[in-house]
């Protein structure tokens, strides 16, 4: 089997990819430490921060479709979450199984503790940097997600 050789930009977007790998592995770490004293990690945290900024509650396998992650990991997560009372589940007028998941007091004071700690540790990480720059990159972040999601979209079953 021959394998093409990529192009110049598929050159520059599998370079971007695998630094975005480290990246988003360097995040993680960055974030179980920072949340580590309030209890959380950086999965429990990325939760409850979807949470907190959905429009309105959502089901679980909504959340997970708005983080790019499998629903499961999600719905474990979720599932400790509630046990400890950070959040709790609703009825869906939508969906009899389908509940919805919001924060609880505990889980509000919780991530705004936890967002206490992320103002000051992301003003230092920006420090420095362009806004052109941070806009140029958001905006093709932004870009390679539509294109990824279209294309799962495009070869997804409409059965499942």
């Amino acid at each position: 089997m021959q394998i093409d050789d990529p192009t110049k930009n598929g050159q520059a977007v599998t370079a971007l990819i695998l630094k975005l790998f480290r990246l988003n592995g360097q995040l993680l770490q960055a974030g179980d430490r920072l949340v580590a004293e309030l209890g959380l990690t950086s999965a429990r945290w990325q939760i409850l921060g979807e949470i907190a900024y959905a429009p309105y509650p959502q089901p679980v396998a909504w959340h997970a479709r708005q983080m790019g992650v499998n629903r499961q990991g999600v719905q474990r997560i979720v599932n400790e979450l509630q046990q400890e009372g950070i959040l709790a589940f609703a009825p869906n007028p939508h969906h009899k199984r389908a509940r919805l998941v919001v924060l609880t007091p505990k889980g509000q004071a919780l991530f705004t503790a936890a967002m206490a700690k992320q103002v000051p540790w992301v003003n230092q990480l920006a420090e420095g940097l362009s806004s052109q720059d941070l806009s140029a990159t958001l905006n093709m972040v932004e870009e390679l997600t539509s294109r990824l999601e279209a294309a799962r979209s495009a070869t997804s079953d409409p059965a499942t």
